[in-house]
Order: structure tokens, then C-alpha cells, then sequence
């Protein structure tokens, strides 16, 4: 996990517009170099380093003395770089899994190289020799990228939005900066005055398609067919897969655990590779609520289970609130499920950061978009409904659940790293016949839960606990997160403030108090960048003026039981 930033023609003075990359130093605390691209004086890179692989070689831009045209500016883990290395007989000059991009790109272009790489990337290629700028961010966009591209060819981009906003250029007073979609590359023309000019975007890969590089995976072809065993056996093959490729690292692996099916999972196979592959030290779980929260208790029943060395991260109501402004800075996005949920997970980085060695991070996102985990799940109409529902949560992720898990453990300089979006497992899971992925007995992602029933992993109570709404998860018995919420922030807005909300926001306008708060907040550091958010996270099927998994009929968490 890093920060990347760069500028192509810019007009002002570089050493004015590079305070802009600073706004991102927290993604990478162990190193920064800014530099400039011989022969075009306004073009530069800006690189914040955290080092999780080649400690003495792995600064940025990546220049090779092979490609010397050639400068790489990129944020990820490439998992199988050894593979391809093997493969095409590629000579790496570094140990940076990133180099990969380099051969692969001299091969055979763009398009072959953003294909062929399994793992989280965003990137910025710049090839002099061609002149030409190259944009890619992996298909489910775990790591961020931003870009600003005025109508004079002036090209700003970076991991966060916080980075570009501030910039200077003399064609336009508020630049558009907007998010790079996931799954696709840009190819742009570098102009000899350092100006760009985009000559096409394109989507390189479908997350439903297997992925070009499943031929050069370590687990060869599976059984095919859709009998229940088969099925099983291959969800469990591909899973533990998905966590040891992402075992990758010189820096100590930590888990987050919520004692939630998913968390619990990684957490257990996780712990499993780790001790096949004979890793010293032990695996540092992290739980995170106010005292005695069931998301507490259970991650408690996990650790011991498993057997890791747990952390129990306990804040108070005074806590969640005072951290609101932060995460919504951090975030860089006003939606209300996200920064409810957002809060908890902000709180546990900052405790991994401060008080442990953890920097690689495992974690359970993307699972309730994958395996229908959403409680509102059980209302769907129809298993194909179920699916494409599913389907449009993973396109819209980058918006939602990932924004959050990676803002909240970057602003922390952690690096996270989320096995349930494996390219190979979710393409794999999407293939399955809709009916055999719905919720059934009353229970969401009965399928996955099946498919470990048998491994003792976990203990069957965990195995088949129900969702639970992280604010519920996270909150003291007495009083849930979501109720101490609503408390404060009906003290912190008004009603007639509220009634003329449509008026002062007129896009996506707020419809509670909680979300006019969230917005005046996001407003004030982010004006004017309201469409950042296209819409809501909502659950569908179900009349909800709120995302939250409680309200709904279907919901009951342990402190109403």
C-alpha cells in the first residue's frame, strides 16, 4: 500500500503544485520522492512509500535499465509476478513484484498487461520512448485511483481526491476530479509540451469472465459441474488460495476479526498457512467495540478457537463521535452506511498503527456483496434477481465497502488485503447456478457456510451466526452504535435545517438528520464534490429511508434476543 501522485503539463510552478502530493503521506510513512520526467519539465511523479517488499530496492518511480523509456508509478501487490516470471523467462532487476508491469507491458502492450496481472493495482505508465501515459486500476478497484483532465490537456492523478483538489491551472478554476473505474486502462498521448490527450478508455476485464492469468495460477484446472460436493470442494480450494497468495509480505501479517462469518474464515485459514509455511511469529487478531459488544464476544470465541494472539479494542460513545470529522475527511465520501461503519474500523487501525508491529492487514470485505450476506437478501424476488443484485454490489464496491477498508487502515499507514475479491474465487462464485447461491432456511450465504461445515475451522455457533449490523456488532448491550448516533446528531442539526436540505443540496439531498451532519462535514472540506457519490448505498426490495441492516423486518441482532 502507497500513495501515487503525478502531473502531466502542468502550467504552474512544480514545486508549488507538489504540497498537493503531501495531502496523501499518510499511505506510505517510510518513504517520499518526488521526480521529475527528463525532457518534460512540467511532467512529474510524487511517491509515498509504505515497504512490504524489497526493503533497498523498491522506491518509485520504478525505472529499469532495460526499459531506461520506461517510468512506473504504481499502488498493489501483483500476486503472481513469480509466475509470469517463469513463464515468459521475464529478468526482474529488483525484487518489487511491481516490475512485472514493466515486462509485461514490453511484451505484449497495455492491454495483455493489465489482464495478466492477479492481484490490487493501480497504476500510472509512462512510456517517452512512444509517448504515451497509461492509466489501469484492478477489476474491483481495492486500491483507489483519482484523476483530474482538463479540456487543455492537463492531467493530474493520485490515490486519493485529496491530492489533486488543490491543484493550480491557469484554463480552470475548479478542475473536475473524479474516480478511475475499475477493471479498465486509459491510453493517453503524451503531447511534446508535456499535454495529454486520451485516446481511449477500455475494459479489460468482466469479473464474472475467469481472469486471463487463472492459466498461470498455482491451482490448476478444478472438477467441473454443479453437484453440491463438487461445488464445495472447489469454494474451499479456491478460498484458501485466495489467502495464501496474499501471504506476500516482509512486514508482520495482523487479521481483523469481528467474529462475523467472514473475518472468522480469513482469520482461521489464514492462521492455518501461516503455520504450514512455518511464519515465527504468531498471527495478531484485532476485535473492536464498546465493552462487552457482541462482535467482542464472538471474535473472543474465534481467537481462542483458532489460537491467535487477540487484541480487543474498546472505545466509548465520546470516542466514535469525536472521530466522525476525520473519517469523513479520510473517506472522501458523505454516505451513511460508510461512515457509520467506517468508525470502528478507523478506531482499530489507528490501534494497530500505534500500538503493534501489524502492518499487512487481512480482512473480510467484499464477502456480502459475493455471497449475498446482505440481510435484504432474503427478500429477493427471484434467485436471478439475487444475482444480478449481487452483481451490481460488486461493480459499485469502489463506491462503498472498499472505499471504507481501504481509507480507514490507510489513513493509518496500514496495508489491508482482502481475499474474498480474489479475481479466481469470484469469478468462479458468480458462475454458480443463481439458486444455489440464495439465501435458504433463513440463513444468508448459506452456500459458503456449507462449504466449511465439515473443516472445523470455526465453531459451529460462529459458522452459522447471523449478519449482524456493524453498528449493532460493535456496540455495548445497552445501547447500539446506530441509537447513540441519532442521539448526538439530533442536538447537532435542526429541523428547519433539515426541511430546506433539498434546497442547500440539491443533489442527493439529505433525507435524516444524520445524513445533513455527514454532509455539512464532507462540505466543508470537500465543496462543491457532492457527485463523487452517485447515490446512497440502500437495500433493495424493502420500503428503507435507512441503510441500516436493523431496520428491517427480517433483522434481529443479540441485544434484542
Amino acid at each position: 500500500m502507497c500513495g501515487i501522485w503525478a502531473l502531466f503539463g502542468s502550467d504552474e510552478c512544480l514545486s508549488v503544485q507538489c504540497l498537493s502530493a503531501m495531502k496523501i503521506a499518510h499511505r506510505g510513512p517510510d518513504a517520499f520522492r518526488f521526480e521529475n520526467v527528463n525532457g518534460f519539465t512540467n511532467c512529474c511523479f510524487g511517491f509515498h512509500r509504505l515497504a512490504v517488499v524489497d526493503q533497498l530496492y523498491g522506491m518509485q518511480p520504478i525505472r529499469v535499465k532495460k526499459f531506461p523509456y520506461l517510468w512506473l508509478c504504481y499502488n498493489g501487490e501483483i500476486y503472481n509476478f513469480k509466475q509470469l516470471q517463469k513463464q515468459f523467462g521475464f529478468e526482474y532487476q529488483t525484487l518489487v513484484d511491481g516490475e512485472v508491469i514493466l515486462h509485461l507491458y514490453n511484451r505484449g502492450g497495455i492491454e495483455q498487461t493489465a489482464s495478466m496481472l492477479d492481484g490490487v493495482f493501480a497504476f500510472i505508465l509512462l512510456d517517452t520512448a512512444n509517448r504515451k501515459v497509461f492509466l489501469a486500476r484492478d477489476t474491483y478497484g481495492v486500491r483507489p485511483l483519482f484523476k483530474v483532465l482538463t479540456d487543455d490537456g492537463f492531467l493530474g492523478v493520485c490515490s486519493e481526491a485529496k491530492g489533486l483538489i488543490n491543484l493550480k491551472h491557469s484554463a480552470s478554476l475548479f478542475p473536475k476530479v473524479e474516480p478511475f473505474l475499475p477493471g479498465h486502462y486509459e491510453v493517453l498521448d503524451l503531447k511534446p509540451s508535456g499535454k495529454v490527450a486520451s485516446v481511449e478508455l477500455v475494459k479489460f476485464h468482466s469479473y464474472k469472465d475467469e481472469p486471463l492469468h487463472a492459466a498461470f495460477d498455482t491451482v490448476e484446472n478444478l472438477p467441473s459441474g454443479f453437484d453440491l460436493e463438487t461445488v464445495k470442494s472447489n469454494i474451499r480450494i479456491l478460498f484458501e488460495n485466495a489467502v495464501r497468495k496474499r501471504l506476500m509480505a516482509h512486514r508482520r501479517i495482523g487479521c481483523l476479526l469481528s467474529g462475523g462469518l467472514d473475518s472468522s474464515l480469513v482469520a482461521a485459514i489464514l492462521l492455518k498457512l501461516m503455520k504450514e509455511m512455518n511464519i515465527k511469529y504468531p498471527l495478531q487478531t484485532f476485535a473492536i467495540g464498546m465493552e462487552n459488544s457482541p462482535d467482542l464476544l464472538a471474535a473472543r470465541k474465534v481467537a481462542a478457537h483458532i489460537g491467535s494472539e487477540h487484541h480487543e479494542v474498546i472505545f466509548n460513545s465520546e470516542e466514535g463521535i469525536q472521530a466522525i470529522e476525520e473519517v469523513i475527511f479520510s473517506l472522501e465520501t458523505y454516505d451513511i452506511t460508510t461512515v457509520r461503519a467506517s468508525i470502528g474500523m478507523y478506531l482499530v487501525s489507528k490501534y494497530i498503527r500505534k500500538k503493534t508491529d501489524s502492518v499487512v492487514i487481512f480482512s473480510g470485505e467484499g464477502s456480502d456483496e459475493l455471497t449475498q450476506g446482505y440481510i435484504y437478501f432474503h427478500k429477493a424476488p427471484s434467485p436471478e434477481e439475487a444475482a444480478e443484485e449481487s452483481e451490481r454490489l460488486l461493480k459499485e464496491l469502489y463506491l462503498f465497502d472498499v472505499l471504507r477498508a481501504d481509507r480507514t487502515t490507510a489513513a493509518h499507514g496500514l496495508e489491508l488485503r482482502v481475499p474474498f475479491l480474489d479475481h479466481r474465487f469470484t469469478s468462479y462464485y458468480l458462475s454458480l447456478p443463481a439458486e444455489l447461491r440464495i439465501p435458504k432456511n433463513g440463513i444468508e450465504k448459506y452456500l459458503l457456510r456449507q462449504s466449511f461445515e465439515d473443516s472445523n475451522l470455526l465453531p459451529k455457533e460462529i459458522l452459522w451466526r447471523p449478519k449482524e449490523a456493524f453498528s449493532d456488532g460493535i456496540a455495548s448491550v445497552k445501547k447500539s452504535w446506530f441509537s447513540i448516533l441519532q442521539d448526538y446528531i439530533d442536538q447537532q442539526v435542526d429541523d428547519l435545517l433539515l426541511e430546506k436540505a433539498a434546497e442547500k443540496y440539491p443533489f442527493n439531498p439529505p433525507k435524516t438528520k444524520e445524513s445533513y451532519y455527514y454532509r455539512q462535514i464532507f462540505e466543508k472540506h470537500y465543496a462543491g464534490r457532492s457527485n463523487w457519490l452517485p447515490h446512497y448505498w440502500m437495500p433493495r426490495w424493502v420500503k428503507a429511508a435507512d441503510p441500516s441492516a436493523r431496520t428491517l423486518k427480517h433483522y434481529k441482532s443479540a441485544t434484542q434476543e
